[in-house]
């Protein structure tokens, strides 16, 4: 027994020594390219600050993206998708130009305004990395499905500095209802890794404030550190999250069916997409839904950040971005759909805290995680992401607020090629 007990050590202090060897180095690279496309992506939005003209280019620049992916994107045109795919069965692998293809394409998205986000690119750019990396270690089947989860968690902990979000998102996104834990202790390296090399190179991370609540209450003489009346109302508003991540991921896809029924020249659905994002800013009069929506435009602009304000969203905020993203996603424009998924449920939160007479800032990150567990079916990984970007005080509601917004998001997602271990409700899964 004493034998068989330290064979089984040591053989998990080799596989520790033997994926930290192989990680680090991944998650650097990773990190590093992920701190560049950061830099160029800050660059590219201040920029168009300065120079609103450059809004009326878009559908030229849509134009530009759909023959760059034409002419050398080749498989890489799938995006996430492809890397999913390559994990549940490896085949093709990852296109090499896929992460230099998708950090030129969603810059030139935000520099012309289009609504999208980061994660997707971040994504994407871990997913190529990690498949060069496998081919020079001539990693193959289990070990290379690792890689490019691994490439996943870097990439994902680097773009938002939540290393440990980044190690379960990457598990968790892989199959609707199971997580596979062969890959959780290099995950946990390269999202690590990510993260601190994106430090290094002095690339900071956007910050958010919860102001005080005092969620607890007295309950026939005792104090019970949660309010069920708050709790409630979490609960009402978790539902609402859910719906809203249903209503983006069903948009994303009708848009784009929309597109190739309609148009049959596919070089004309990037042009109307950015047509019809120029019609609605002027007649909405601000430009408010286009780009990330993190950095305010001119003071008094709805952002993310301000959504965690009294007063800091409209009403229709979070409606207006999931229409402008939308139609930036699904007419072929580059991105993700994380960062706009954060700006929905800010904004959808600070407007269900006046509905509710509920503390705003805390409704608000409850609707930043929330929206996003919903869309992309990671309940556990935005939970935990809650924890890494507004602290631990909360942390039972954030894992209320994501899980009722996952099971109301019915069984659909943002990703088509994640696969499903049955119904969300159903009890037979394995």
């Amino acid at each position: 027994m004493i034998k068989k007990s330290f064979s089984e050590h040591y053989s998990t202090l080799k596989y520790f020594l033997r994926w930290s060897l192989i990680t680090i180095p991944v998650a650097i690279a990773i990190g590093s390219m992920v701190a560049l496309f950061l830099w160029l992506l800050n660059l590219a939005i201040h920029f168009r600050f300065a120079h609103t003209w450059l809004l009326y280019m878009l559908p030229v620049a849509g134009i530009a993206i759909h023959f760059l992916y034409k002419w050398y994107g080749s498989s890489a045109e799938r995006g996430n998708n492809l890397i999913i795919d390559e994990i549940h069965e490896p085949g093709a692998g990852v296109p090499k130009r896929m992460a230099p293809l998708i950090l030129v394409t969603t810059v030139i998205t935000h520099l012309f305004g289009g609504s999208a986000g980061r994660e997707g690119t971040a994504v994407q750019i871990g997913g190529s990395i990690a498949n060069l990396f496998a081919g020079l270690f001539k990693l193959k089947g289990a070990n290379k499905q690792v890689m490019l989860t691994t490439g996943i968690a870097a990439g994902f902990g680097a773009v938002f500095g939540t290393p440990l979000t980044g190690a379960v998102f990457a598990l968790e996104v892989i199959t609707v209802g199971r997580i596979r834990y062969n890959a959780l202790l290099p995950c946990l390296i390269a999202g690590m890794i990510g993260d601190l090399t994106v430090s290094a190179w002095n690339v900071h991370h956007t910050k958010y404030h919860i102001d005080y609540v005092n969620a607890g209450q007295n309950l026939n003489g005792h104090h019970i550190p949660l309010s069920l009346l708050l709790l409630a109302k979490v609960v009402v508003a978790a539902a609402v999250f859910g719906l809203a991540s249903y209503g983006f991921a069903k948009s994303v896809h009708a848009v784009k069916n929309a597109g190739i029924k309609l148009l049959k020249a596919r070089w004309i659905t990037p042009v109307a997409g950015g047509v019809v994002i120029i019609v609605l800013t002027v007649i909405l009069g601000k430009p408010d839904y286009l780009s990330l929506g993190v950095d305010a435009q001119y003071p008094g602009a709805v952002t993310i950040v301000s959504a965690f304000q009294q007063g800091g969203a409209h009403t229709l905020s979070w409606l207006w971005k999931l229409i402008y993203t939308a139609i930036t996603l699904g007419t072929g424009f580059k991105g993700g759909e994380v960062t706009p998924l954060f700006y929905i449920g800010a904004t959808l939160g600070n407007t269900l805290a006046e509905v509710l007479n509920a503390p705003v800032s805390l409704f608000a990150a409850l609707g930043f995680i929330a929206v996003f567990a919903g869309a992309t079916n990671t309940p556990l990984a935005c939970t935990i992401m809650g924890i890494e970007l507004f602290g631990s005080e909360h942390a039972l509601l954030f894992a209320v607020a994501c899980f009722v917004a996952y099971y109301f998001s019915g069984n659909t997602g943002i990703y088509s090629a994640q696969r499903r271990n049955g119904l969300k409700t159903d009890l037979k899964q394995t």
